[in-house]
């Protein structure tokens, strides 16, 4: 991510234009979980959700030997330091197939989620992250199922437990005007609605404000978009454009993201955009969609788009994703750009530097995750770090220099206020100490082991982690094993530690 307030960073017609609304029966009244609920496991790979689509629900039956299971109810969160109720336990989401209509003059949603996922444990019952918006109906399995709302949770009851390693489909139909995430800093994520449509970004919470999911970057999964808008205007979501079809006054987009995704990196802007097609010199299919107030300013930093990725894959081992491109809206209540999967999204027209960030990300923070929200250096300070590179690399100021400059900030600097590894609960996790003190983190390392172990780490940590997740503690072993030098004290200092460092 690069901001400016945050530090350097109707019915649905079939969803597809036919007749079929896609409501689900209503549900039966709804009744308290038990208290008692256990958590979930982490991620199980991408192979999972091909396995999800074809294997059969497996419950418990009476009158076998598995009715005696009474099963737990999942975790309504998976305890990440800073936003505890962020994902869920006892299962894991392969596959989102999401529909949703929209209509910019009422801002009002239609929408209608399956969500193809196995039970880790035996579960009796299971929670998704949806905030606001007015459930109408859920099904497990085709089989009409209990809900109720506590707060951001969805709390979600199948006629029969769901036995551990059974795959199963959630089904959800809900509708309402979809409102943003207030996060800690004060500024909004999630659907955003703007002059000529919405500007939808999700990190860290905003995913919930307009699909039910499993919020944590632990849980990717692929994801399936039919977004319904009318004509004249346009949909954008992540991965490849699959079909566009115009029916009585509305068009259905169609997007597929079949690499794994983060369920805060999804996205669904609708506007009035001007769209680019083309297919760069090194194979990679482009999308740009930029709202036409924005396009002359836009169009010097988009067209080094091709450049950037041969440049990224040069450094950091093969783009990770089969598309690439960008979204740029005039959303002048957001005030961030940030790296939605494939396609950034830009809340105006960004600067090159900003695209340099934005395109970095799909290596550091898309492909490779972060495990919970304490580890964002891990994004930030890797994207910010690109930036200087760069420059250090097109004529412009050395990364070197970039230090020097930012070293050489007082102590009472808000910079040095808190450990870059542990920015702490609240605002800080889009401070200084994050984007530019992680990138000295990278700048010290590199210093330390040399250009050619260095880029050398980058590129294996992008590679051996490629589509999944990563931590702080990895990373560290990972450049201690590739450099064969004790590090400790280097990341203690610069990772670890508050306060302004003294030179080494």
């Amino acid at each position: 991510m690069a901001s400016d307030n945050r530090h350097a960073q109707r019915i649905v017609v079939g969803i597809d234009g036919s007749s079929s609304s896609g409501h689900l029966p209503p549900a039966r009244s709804s009744i308290p979980c038990s208290p008692r609920r256990l958590a979930g496991s982490r991620f199980l790979g991408a192979a999972l959700a091909a396995a999800v689509l074809v294997a059969p629900c497996t419950v418990a039956t009476a009158g076998t030997a598995s009715a005696a299971v009474a099963g737990e109810p999942g975790a309504p969160g998976q305890g990440d330091p800073y936003f505890p109720l962020a994902g869920n336990g006892g299962y894991t989401v392969g596959h989102y197939d999401l529909g949703l209509a929209y209509d910019p003059a009422t801002r009002r949603m239609k929408g209608d989620a399956t969500l193809s996922a196995r039970a880790v444990q035996d579960l009796s019952a299971f929670d998704l992250d949806l905030s606001g918006l007015t459930v109408t109906g859920v099904t497990v399995g085709g089989k009409e199922a209990r809900f109720e709302r506590r707060g951001q949770e969805l709390v979600i009851t199948p006629g029969r437990v769901l036995r551990r390693g059974a795959a199963f489909e959630v089904r959800v139909a809900y509708s309402g005007v979809p409102q943003y995430v207030t996060d800690p800093d004060g500024s909004e994520d999630g659907w955003i609605a703007t002059d000529d449509g919405a500007f939808v970004a999700g990190e860290p919470q905003g995913a919930m404000s307009w699909f039910p999911s499993d919020n944590l970057p632990l849980d990717k999964a692929s994801y399936s978009f039919r977004v319904t808008v009318p004509a004249g205007y346009t949909a954008v979501c992540n991965g490849e454009l699959t079909s566009q079809r115009t029916r009585n006054g509305m068009t259905t987009f169609r997007w597929e993201q079949t690499q794994p995704m983060a369920s805060y990196l999804a996205t669904a802007t609708v506007g009035k955009f001007e769209v680019e097609r083309y297919t760069t010199a090194s194979g990679v299919p482009v999308y740009n969609a930029v709202d036409p107030r924005e396009s002359a300013d836009a169009a010097p930093a988009l067209a080094k788009i091709p450049e950037i990725l041969d440049w990224g894959t040069t450094l950091f081992g093969p783009y990770p994703f089969s598309s690439a491109g960008a979204i740029v809206d005039r959303a002048p209540d957001a005030g961030y750009a940030l790296e939605t999967q494939s396609r950034p999204l830009y809340d105006r027209a960004p600067n090159v530097g900003t695209v340099v960030h934005e395109m970095a990300h799909q290596w550091f923070g898309d492909s490779v995750s972060l495990t919970n929200w304490r580890d964002i250096w891990l994004d930030e300070g890797f994207a910010t770090y690109a930036e200087w590179l760069w420059q250090e690399q097109h004529g412009g100021t050395s990364a070197q220099a970039r230090f020097d400059q930012y070293y050489a900030l007082p102590a009472t600097d808000g910079i040095w206020a808190f450990p870059t590894a542990d920015p702490g609960e609240g605002a800080d996790i889009f401070a200084s100490p994050v984007y530019d003190r992680g990138a000295m983190v990278l700048h010290e390392l590199r210093s330390a082991v040399g250009d050619a172990r260095f880029f050398n780490i980058l590129k294996t940590w992008a590679r051996e982690h490629r589509y999944g997740n990563g931590t702080t503690a990895e990373f560290v072993a990972l450049s201690e094993r590739m450099s064969h030098q004790d590090l400790g004290p280097l990341f203690h200092t610069w990772l670890f530690t508050a306060g302004k460092p003294a030179r080494s």
